[in-house]
């Protein structure tokens, strides 16, 4: 077992040694697997590694609403006895993808350091600028690497000549999962009535007027308001919600703007609208302006006025109720 001593030294000469590796080298990787970050594994993708392997962490297309990427390295509990005797290392810029399992390659090194004496280590590299992202006793951040970085080679590397044969057995596991920012995105889709297509309308987010509503929006996560106004159709307000990291497809059915008229009544009941018979249950679209509606049941008939307004949905019910009183 080698001594903390021993190990104290190592972790001196390294710190003295690592501005050293900052810039571009070349070195021979060797590819265990290539991890793709994205919108689709929330969760994230775990790759094996043993010693002197690489990873290739590579992003997707869909990264607006990515923060960062987390990094969780968890080393075997056999590892502890000879540790200080490897290193992880991360890299990015590189003048190739490797397309094989064994490939030389040149690359700018953005951190490299010891294996932390513990069973699991967390790192947080953020892709933008405005991250928020800390680190804090269980969380070490790596400096700001821009999407055009990507891929990055995340490397097992040995630290020191004479390394003991058991270490060859060992098996790290490398999980790598995107890190959210708060927002989403809401893409809404318009359906037009067939006698109406293309009429002009406004829509607002949150009381905001936007310009371009076929267009994509990127939103907090939570709940936001939608409002259609319109001389040509209905108008809408709805509520919707935007959850972290996804988009959500929102059809609206635009309608024409004529005021409906719902009818409910008993089965034996007849409607009249303006003298019209007319069914229940089915909207009835109407002009605007003073109308009389009239039910008929038997030789009983109940007649009301009806004023409807554009864009306007009214229901009529009929309800027959029975009035018991007491009486001396």
């Amino acid at each position: 077992m080698r001594s903390r001593a021993g190990a104290s030294i190592i972790l001196s000469l390294f710190s003295v040694l690592s501005p050293l590796f900052l810039g571009a080298e070349s070195f021979r990787a060797m590819i265990a697997d290539t991890v793709l970050v994205s919108l689709d594994s929330p969760e994230g993708v775990s790759v094996p590694l043993s010693i002197a392997d690489s990873a290739l962490i590579a992003l997707d297309r869909e990264i607006r609403f990515f923060r960062g990427i987390e990094l969780e390295f968890t080393c075997p509990q056999s590892y502890l006895a000879i540790r200080g005797s490897l290193g992880l290392a991360v890299y990015g810029e590189l003048d190739r993808i490797p397309e094989n399992r064994t490939e030389d390659v040149q690359a700018r090194q953005i951190f490299i350091e010891p294996i932390p004496n513990k069973i699991q280590s967390v790192y947080h590299i953020p892709v933008r600028q405005r991250h928020g992202l800390r680190t804090s006793p269980y969380v070490s951040v790596l400096p700001v690497t821009f999407p055009s970085s990507f891929p990055l080679l995340f490397r097992v590397m040995p630290l020191i000549k004479g390394l003991p044969d058991e270490i060859e057995a060992l098996r790290f596991v490398l999980t790598v999962k995107p890190i959210f920012s708060d927002e989403g995105a809401v893409r809404v889709a318009f359906r037009y009535p067939e006698n109406l297509p293309d009429k002009p309308f406004t829509l607002l987010i949150d009381d905001e007027v936007i310009e371009r509503p076929r267009e994509e929006r990127v939103l907090r996560e939570g709940e936001h308001s939608l409002v259609i106004l319109s001389n040509s159709y209905r108008n809408e307000n709805r509520v919707f919600m935007v959850e972290r990291g996804k988009i959500l497809e929102l059809g609206i059915n635009l309608q024409d703007p004529a005021p409906l008229v719902i009818f409910e009544a008993p089965e034996n009941a007849r409607i009249f609208f303006d003298n019209v018979p007319v069914n229940p249950g089915k909207p009835l679209p109407v002009e605007p302006g003073a109308h009389e509606v009239r039910f008929q049941l038997s030789d009983y008939a109940v007649v009301k006025p009806l004023t409807v307004q554009k864009g306007k949905t009214y229901r009529v019910a009929l309800s027959v109720d029975l009035l018991i009183t007491e009486t001396e």
